[in-house]
């Protein structure tokens, strides 16, 4: 499948960091298994929770593309815990929410200092031809560290609009698949969504793509089959992002996109 985006029709695209542009969605990923399996291995024999190891299919319904902190809650609850909030200082080792969250941040900036950042050489590709043909580009992650993965990966001055988890925080945004911060983006590039691009991995960012109202919705399904994507608003899934042409074609309709 190629998709085409027509810049007569698409005036820019935001794309999502973590799987779409830097491969740190499997670092992400490894950090959410240590945390959860540490965690759960150490609650013993409490009646009604279960202490199953942390699968692949819940890191992709829990907390992929979400905040850390709503992806540590919507996890626990389940599997039948029940931990209180907490504080965003909380220590690592305290256990509530936040303080799970941020024993969670402490591993994945351990992973990434240890093994550093592996690009998509396809995802930034693509950026730069959206660049070329005059599109406004912007990156989004509800991540803290999409600053420091950015600059790990040598792409520090890829994007000249980041709406990451350091923004969403201090303008109070909701996180996916809540569209805010797909529209924050929009809103920094001067565009509506009608006229924006979303490329996102996640169920939750494409989710959150189609509840904005975005004029087109790409799915990347690295290595599955897409179905998920599409099912929670995706209009078009691409293996790569190679399969993405930049011209001054007609765009592809959302005629026979997948809508829950």
């Amino acid at each position: 499948m190629t998709v085409l985006l027509a810049p007569r029709r698409h005036r820019a695209v935001i794309f999502d960091l973590d799987g779409v542009v830097t491969d740190t969605a499997s670092v992400h990923a490894d950090a959410w298994r240590q945390l959860f399996d540490e965690f759960l291995a150490g609650r013993g024999g409490r009646p009604g929770e279960d202490h199953r190891p942390f699968g692949h299919e819940e890191y992709l319904r829990h907390v992929d593309g979400r905040p850390r902190y709503d992806g540590v809650d919507a996890f626990l609850r389940s599997r039948g815990v029940a931990l209180p909030w907490g504080d965003p200082t909380d220590p690592p080792g305290r256990e509530t929410v936040c303080g799970l969250g941020n024993r969670k941040d402490r591993y994945f900036r351990e992973r990434l200092a240890r093994d550093g950042v592996r690009v998509f050489d396809d995802g930034v590709d693509l950026v730069r031809r959206t660049q070329q043909r005059g599109l406004g580009t912007a990156v989004i992650s509800a991540s803290r560290n999409c600053r420091r993965v950015l600059a790990a990966a040598g792409l520090g001055a890829l994007f000249p609009v980041r709406v990451d988890g350091e923004v969403a925080a201090a303008l109070g945004l909701p996180g996916k698949p809540d569209p805010a911060v797909l529209l924050e983006a929009a809103r920094r590039l001067g565009v509506g969504a009608d006229a924006a691009v979303v490329v996102e991995d996640a169920e939750a960012g494409v989710e959150a793509g189609r509840r904005g109202g975005f004029a087109l919705v790409i799915g990347v399904a690295r290595g599955g089959d897409g179905s998920d994507l599409r099912a929670h608003g995706a209009d078009v899934v691409v293996a790569r992002l190679d399969q993405v042409r930049v011209d001054g074609a007609d765009a592809p309709s959302r005629t026979g996109a997948s809508r829950p």
